[in-house]
């Protein structure tokens, strides 16, 4: 089968499966994932998050999810527990739809990876 294909299978999985868990049902858009990502990485997860918080919580989620391409590394947790990334390598300039497709990759990796998905 081919990649594209694979991942197309891996993407409607996972978002029939957390949008089962986290919206009732209703088909989660690819920032709501990359929210939930981030919420992951910091387990803080039974409280409310100011806006900007919620931005900086994608911005964590972008990064995790991107450095196993090595663009990003992890650097330290601070006293609050939020993770921080150094930049590795610069990220290509990317037309949107190479954007997305780079996004539901990392994506798919990550949860596979977490074993969310089988």
């Amino acid at each position: 089968m081919a990649r594209d294909q694979v991942l197309k299978e891996q993407w409607d999985q996972l978002v029939a499966k957390l949008s089962s868990q986290f919206s009732d049902g209703d088909p989660l858009e690819l920032d709501a994932i990359i929210y939930l990502v981030g919420v992951q990485e910091l387990g803080q997860y039974h409280r409310s998050f100011k806006k900007d918080e919620k931005i900086n919580l994608m911005h964590i989620a972008i990064c995790r999810l991107l450095e196993p391409y090595g663009y990003y590394e992890f650097e330290y947790f601070d006293e609050e527990g939020w993770p921080h990334y150094i930049v590795k390598e610069e990220l290509p300039t990317l037309k949107a739809g190479e954007q997305a497709v780079l996004m539901k990759e990392a994506i798919v990796g990550y949860f596979l990876e977490k074993q969310y998905l089988p």
